[in-house]
């Protein structure tokens, strides 16, 4: 009977033991995760203030914090759980093996996220640019982790993947300061060249927003059945470009018309 009782003793003094160790380990994980994420917090605060963060778009700076604030937080958790003694190798292969099937899970959603962050970096385009990427086009409304917003000219919004965006061809109609506006006119072969020149000329002088340098130029380009190909290439800011493409599209076939010039059967050609 004794030494029944002796060994229920032992046991509970085994217990008792335990249990002050575990919750020791408890309160110092605590402890840890507390003073770690005040450590953290100051980190990403921190950074906020880097010159290196500031320099570059408010958002990728977001994503950059963000991911560098999870990956702090991953690195405390893996300490306080190797501190409670879990065995690291375990947890490692906890964390591969999490990590494959998440991965393969969102396989499409980490490729946008990667293109995404390529678009952060890199900036083929801003927001508030005209782009034509993906087999859409339109101004770009925002730029996520994830999508980049496009609004049509008839309004309509399209959400582009930006993993289709990195893996394609982006043309940024609004990237430079200048533009130029390209137009070809087919002239009957009759007609006096210098005289249809001219009309071109006049046209052009007459508009707003053609500037001076580079300077326009109107020109033979080339030979159609029956006539000519006459170009007119002129120069404006990329805000007047569709101004003045409205307007000389207007106004030489009224000038031509006026001036009674022919034209060959083929219609008149026109290139963006």
């Amino acid at each position: 009977m004794e030494a029944s009782i002796n060994n229920v003793g032992k046991l509970l003094d085994k217990v008792t033991d335990g249990a002050i160790d575990i919750g020791l380990k408890l309160v110092v994980a605590v402890v840890i995760y507390l003073i770690g994420s005040f450590i953290i917090k100051r980190i990403i605060s921190g950074m906020g203030r880097m010159k290196a963060l500031q320099t570059i778009d408010p958002t990728a700076a977001g994503y950059i914090r963000t991911f560098v604030k999870a990956a702090l937080y991953v690195i405390l958790v893996v300490s306080i759980i190797a501190l409670l003694g879990v065995p690291m190798s375990s947890v490692i292969a906890a964390i591969a093996s999490v990590g494959v099937a998440i991965g393969m899970a969102l396989q499409g959603a980490l490729a946008n996220i990667a293109g995404g962050i390529m678009l952060l970096i890199f900036r083929p385009f801003n927001v508030g640019d005209y782009i034509v990427a993906g087999g859409e086009e339109g101004v770009v409304k925002n730029i996520s982790l994830v999508y980049t917003v496009l609004t049509t000219l008839d309004n309509r919004r399209i959400s582009v993947p930006n993993g289709t965006l990195m893996n394609s061809t982006i043309c940024n109609a609004t990237a430079e300061e200048l533009r130029r506006v390209d137009l070809n006119f087919d002239i009957d072969g009759s007609e006096d060249s210098d005289k249809v020149l001219k009309i071109l000329s006049d046209v052009i002088d007459s508009t707003e927003w053609v500037i001076e340098n580079p300077a326009p130029q109107v020109l033979i380009t080339a030979g159609v059945p029956g006539g000519l190909t006459y170009t007119v290439r002129v120069w404006v800011k990329t805000a007047n470009y569709w101004d003045e493409f409205g307007v000389l599209m207007k106004e030489i076939p009224a000038a031509l018309n006026e001036k009674g010039i022919a034209r060959p059967s083929t219609p008149i050609s026109v290139s963006k």
